[in-house]
């Protein structure tokens, strides 16, 4: 039995968003998270063929992008290639690390990517999609998953994830929105229910009498983690994946109610700011940290003031002087 089928249900995924979900930031959510909400955290996209072909400086900036702690797990890194040997060696590599889970990006709609004949594009090649899960099994030797969209230009649900669920995946991510819908249209969560009712009828290709134990974990518009049970109480999904909702949210992953007060979300930017130079620094342009500013500082008066000033700071230590000159003022 691998970790996906030991986690109770539902299970909560933290989305692989480069960067965004870098191991300063997954770090940081892993403290805030709650013990009892089981949760699987998702490496940043990764390139394979980056990983197996960089010179020494670039494969450590790859492995930077591929660390975590282990107050993470159950953490699954996940890479993308069309290159069956480069994935093979890949999640080996991945398997060395000591990574719970591998999983293979079958979703990305970026252009870049779909050149490669990754991401979106293998929904359109499903007998090379197949052919990728055997060599990340072959290499990984342990629960390979994929994450993918329901269709290209058009709902191909009923032909496409019967070709992953014959390769037997530990778990299959299904974003309920096809690639060219991109995120421009409501997540299809029915969609996702008929996924659960295509993995419930498909015997295990075997030959005996059980069904296949493939996990389905819906994607898309989920909100908080009450969004995330009330979507898998009504679709069947064993879990749910989210994304956008942890900008600015660290606490996505927690039990707790309630908004952050102002001076929570400011403390927390600093500690985030903190980790990020301690843990990227070297690797990772400041400049992502713009994002999180944007995410962080909003829902009181002079936000968007202070938000200003922090997008203009020169450097990380000139934004934390700017958030702790808040603190300071709050306390007055």
């Amino acid at each position: 039995m691998d970790f996906w089928e030991k986690l109770p249900k539902p299970f909560f995924v933290l989305a692989p968003m480069e960067d965004v979900t870098d191991v300063a930031f997954r770090t940081l959510i892993a403290k805030y998270a709650s013990p009892d909400v089981p949760r699987v955290f998702y490496t940043e996209f990764t390139s394979a063929d980056g990983l197996i072909l960089a010179d020494e400086k670039g494969k450590r900036k790859i492995l930077k992008k591929l660390e975590y702690g282990n107050a993470e797990r159950s953490v699954v890194a996940q890479l993308f290639t069309s290159n069956l040997e480069h994935m093979e060696a890949a999640a080996q590599v991945c398997r060395e690390l000591g990574f719970d889970g591998f999983d293979i990006n079958m979703g990305c709609p970026a252009r870049e990517v779909e050149r490669q004949n990754c991401g979106a594009a293998l929904i359109k090649d499903p007998a090379h999609a197949r052919a990728l899960i055997r060599a990340a099994k072959r290499g990984f030797g342990g629960p390979v998953s994929v994450k993918t969209r329901i269709g290209y230009n058009e709902d191909e649900l009923e032909t496409w994830l019967p070709e992953l669920l014959a390769e037997e995946p530990a778990a299959v991510v299904l974003h309920a929105r096809t690639r060219k819908e991109m995120s421009e249209v409501p997540a299809r969560w029915e969609r996702v229910a008929r996924g659960v009712e295509i993995r419930n009828s498909i015997q295990n290709p075997r030959g005996d009498a059980s069904r296949i134990q493939t996990v389905i974990i819906g994607n898309g518009d989920v909100k908080d983690i009450a969004d995330a049970r009330a979507k898998c109480e009504a679709t069947g999904a064993d879990g749910a994946m989210l994304g956008r909702a942890v900008f600015g949210n660290p606490w996505l992953f927690s039990n707790r109610t309630g908004e952050p007060t102002q001076e929570e979300k400011t403390r927390t930017l600093i500690e985030h700011i903190e980790l990020f130079q301690k843990m990227m620094s070297g690797y990772q342009s400041d400049a992502v940290m713009k994002r999180h500013f944007k995410a962080y500082i909003g829902g009181w008066d002079g936000a968007k003031e202070l938000r200003t000033h922090l997008m203009e700071a020169s450097s990380l230590d000139e934004a934390k002087r700017l958030l702790n000159g808040h603190l300071e003022a709050l306390r007055i």
